[in-house]
């Protein structure tokens, strides 16, 4: 084992690193999206490529504003524009192409460049699952929402309250690989459940999906069970249901009760007519043991199983903690509906690249650390790969350091 007097020293490379980052990113996807959008119509003298790449920047800067963008990319014009040819903008340039320019291709720009990386690498996102999900050979879907708080007298368009302001960003995360598979960007006016139709519509038969009682609705619990979709959640306080089987007899372990059970009111029972399975456990939370009630659809799977599974459940609240601590989701560039897409698409780009980043050198630290030495070295002319193992673990296995106990919300609500 090298110690810190032995670490080879990273090799030197004719790229910035940021160079070396963006070139995950095909030389064409931004062309042809910016033509398939409508955006390059509207791009004369800032292409859409420049903006791109500005607005990444943005986020693995951490910028706080547009001055803190324009100006340090101002002060590196040479080598910013050595990566295809950017130009770095003026304010009211970045700030009229944020506002005006359509963000669905962001959008489209996030998904082609997380297919086109997984198609060139195929192992890509498949190091890092939790030891519970070795056991199913089906696809693990985490559902949930992050909020994004906004200014309220800037930001009318997103108004929720009388003096508050937010956005939200509804995902679909696969659990095995950590990466997401459906995202939504919206105001927060709307309640999740309204939301969860649109997030699970493109599960498969025999998939898992796992979400708070936030998204329970019976009507689309009951659509997910027609389609032979799997699920896990949460009951809501108030919700009756008459037990029609009994699967145990007293409390085995901290499992209190096992029943397969239908929904009691005959309105509920109109929106799902199935039968249910309902868990109720105690459930470790800050170290105090709580009472907690499941849902599932599932017959077959053990008490244990569903309540293990619903534990998963805080891995996405690991993902949402990684990118908003570390990602620029925080201070927007611009006030209206356009900008503040155009950085959170960005922001969900930018952390599929670092990803990448870390599995092409098998990054043994957390993403924590990787944002910040990336961001420390971003114009010098280093090789990224020899450059990331040279402070991680190479040769050991990739995996990202998560656990429950890093999010920023305590227990499994």
């Amino acid at each position: 084992m090298k110690t810190k007097c032995q670490r080879q020293k990273p090799t030197k490379w004719r790229f910035s690193l940021l160079r070396q980052i963006c070139n995950f990113i095909p030389n064409h996807l931004v062309p042809q999206l910016a033509r398939e959008t409508g955006v390059a119509d509207d791009a004369r003298t800032y292409t859409p490529w420049s903006h791109v790449l500005t607005l990444l920047f943005a986020q693995l800067t951490h910028s706080l504003g547009l001055n803190d963008v324009c100006d340090a990319l101002a002060l590196h014009s040479g080598p910013f524009s050595a990566i295809r040819g950017a130009t770095a903008p003026k304010r009211n340039t970045l700030s009229n192409a944020n506002r005006k320019r359509d963000p669905i291709m962001a959008e489209k720009l996030f998904w082609r460049t997380l297919e086109h990386l997984q198609n060139l690498c195929p192992g890509f996102g498949r190091g890092r699952r939790p030891r519970f999900a070795f056991r199913f050979k089906r696809m693990i879907h985490l559902v949930d929402s992050t909020t994004l708080q906004l200014v309220a007298n800037c930001m009318d368009w997103a108004k929720h309250r009388r003096r508050k302001a937010a956005a939200k960003c509804h995902l679909r995360l696969n659990l095995q690989s950590f990466l997401p598979r459906f995202a939504l960007v919206d105001t927060a006016r709307h309640s999740d459940a309204k939301k969860a139709w649109e997030v699970c519509a493109g599960l498969l038969a025999g998939e898992i999906v796992i979400f708070d009682k936030a998204y329970l609705d019976l009507l689309h619990l009951f659509e997910l069970f027609q389609r032979g979709v799997c699920w896990v959640t949460r009951a809501k306080e108030g919700m009756q249901f008459r037990v029609v089987r009994r699967y145990q007899r007293g409390r085995i372990g901290n499992i209190l009760r096992d029943d397969l059970v239908q929904m009691k009111s005959s309105a509920s029972r109109r929106l799902y007519p199935a039968w249910l399975r309902r868990v109720v456990a105690m459930v470790e939370v800050d170290g105090k043991w709580r009472e907690m009630e499941f849902l599932s659809d599932n017959l077959e799977w053990s008490a244990q199983t569903i309540v293990d599974l619903y534990r998963c459940r805080w891995e996405i609240e690991v993902f949402f903690k990684a990118i908003k601590q570390t990602l620029q989701l925080a201070d927007f560039l611009g006030h209206n509906a356009n900008a503040v897409r155009w950085q959170v698409w960005t922001a969900l780009l930018t952390y599929v690249l670092l990803r990448f980043c870390a599995w092409i050198s098998r990054w043994g630290h957390s993403f924590t650390r990787l944002f910040t030495l990336l961001r420390a070295a971003l114009w010098l002319k280093l090789d990224l790969r020899s450059f990331l193992e040279s402070y991680g673990t190479a040769g050991g296995s990739f995996r990202f350091l998560g656990t429950p106990e890093q999010a920023y919300l305590p227990g499994i609500l």
